[in-house]
């Protein structure tokens, strides 16, 4: 199965974080699925850590590559999916994730009730 994580899921699968519930964990470390993020990640983490929202003590791309992961880029049909999805959730970071599951055939590993409310396949 391919797994897109969202932001909250690899940030806490990076610092083994008690948030990420058991079950997520175990998708995640199963080597039967493969695992994406999602420049969009990178560029929220990027993002919140220049603002001083976020502690992320070293390169996000480097992290990606250490657990093993895909790094996933951001396609302009993705772009333009994610700008035409329902409001439901405004978060563009969010809305983006959605798109590229949608549109790649991923399943989301999402905590956020929000990201819920649209029609994409997630744990």
């Amino acid at each position: 199965m391919k797994l897109l994580l969202d932001t909250h899921a690899f940030l806490w699968w990076d610092s083994n974080d008690a948030h990420l519930p058991e079950a997520l964990r175990a998708a995640i470390a199963s080597p039967q699925n493969e695992i994406f993020v999602s420049a969009v990640t990178v560029w929220e983490i990027a993002i919140k850590r220049s603002s001083g929202k976020l502690t992320f003590g070293r390169g996000v791309a480097k992290a990606i590559a250490n657990h093993g992961f895909s790094a996933l880029p951001i396609t302009v049909a993705e772009a333009e999916w994610a700008g035409e999805l329902p409001q439901y959730h405004r978060d563009p970071f969010d809305r983006l994730l959605v798109a590229q599951a949608q549109l790649g055939g991923m399943v989301l590993v999402t905590v956020d009730e929000q990201i819920l409310r649209y029609q994409v396949p997630h744990l």
